[in-house]
């Protein structure tokens, strides 16, 4: 390991910047549970807009699966703070234990957002909440798909905890889109919201960089594909492509 002498601190090189070893060893023991704590962060804060006017006192009442998926997906985050204090206090035996848990939790992801993205968009189109509601739904399906395909390969690689780690913060990552499409505009202009998750997830690219001096090949992949399907599905939204229209209508058939 490369290290040099600064101001009688013990530094690493990396990609030309001289890092702190003790702020490199920081990042490696504490960064997976400091960015669950993060992500919670950033859902409580985006759905604190929005709460009171759909869950708590909506006019009209709104559907029972939005309650159910309200449900699932907290504990979700729950679940993924938990996981990550489990392998920060070494009880690594535990983490894997819970994480049969887990594996149920997250398959009911997909299933949930699925359904609720399809009845939450016929509810705001029988009641005219939004006029691009159908055209919307493009984007809960492509967050659900960025969340199950990331989530079942940490569970296929789940005994190479290099892979498993990195793909289950990707798939946690994917769910904060609907918290950071309810941020001030003025913090996220308006269909911006997916550069919030992509800033998440590229906070685990820096980690690498210092920590590793080198990014880790699950965000080789993943991070170029998610934004580019990110890309994909806004432009697909804001431009009411004809072919989506017509897909999105026969889904809400």
């Amino acid at each position: 390991m490369a290290t040099t002498r600064q101001i009688g601190i013990a530094t690493r090189a990396t990609t030309g910047i001289a890092v702190p070893i003790w702020r490199a060893k920081l990042l490696q023991n504490y960064f997976y549970f400091s960015m669950s704590l993060l992500i919670a962060a950033t859902v409580v804060y985006g759905f604190s807009h929005t709460v009171n006017e759909n869950l708590i006192h909506p006019t009209p009442p709104r559907p029972f699966i939005l309650y159910l998926h309200a449900v699932v997906f907290t504990g979700w985050l729950f679940f993924f703070i938990l996981q990550s204090a489990l392998v920060r206090t070494y009880n690594v035996r535990v983490h894997r234990q819970v994480g049969w848990f887990g594996a149920g939790l997250g398959a009911a992801i997909p299933i949930v957002g699925v359904a609720t993205a399809v009845v939450m968009t016929r509810f705001n189109l029988a009641h005219n909440r939004f006029s691009d509601s159908d055209a919307f739904l493009i984007v809960p399906l492509w967050d659900v798909t960025a969340f199950i395909v990331p989530f079942a390969l940490a569970i296929y690689w789940r005994k190479k905890p290099e892979f498993h780690r990195r793909l289950m913060l990707i798939a946690t990552c994917a769910l904060t889109a609907a918290a950071f499409g309810r941020f001030p505009h003025f913090l996220l202009p308006e269909h911006m919201f997916y550069a919030g998750v992509d800033i998440l997830i590229f906070l685990g690219v820096v980690r690498d960089l210092i920590v590793n001096r080198r990014i880790h090949p699950v965000y080789l992949y993943a991070f170029p594909a998610f934004i580019l399907g990110q890309i994909f599905v806004v432009y697909t939204y804001t431009h009411h492509s004809l072919w989506w229209m017509t897909t999105a209508h026969d889904i809400l058939r």
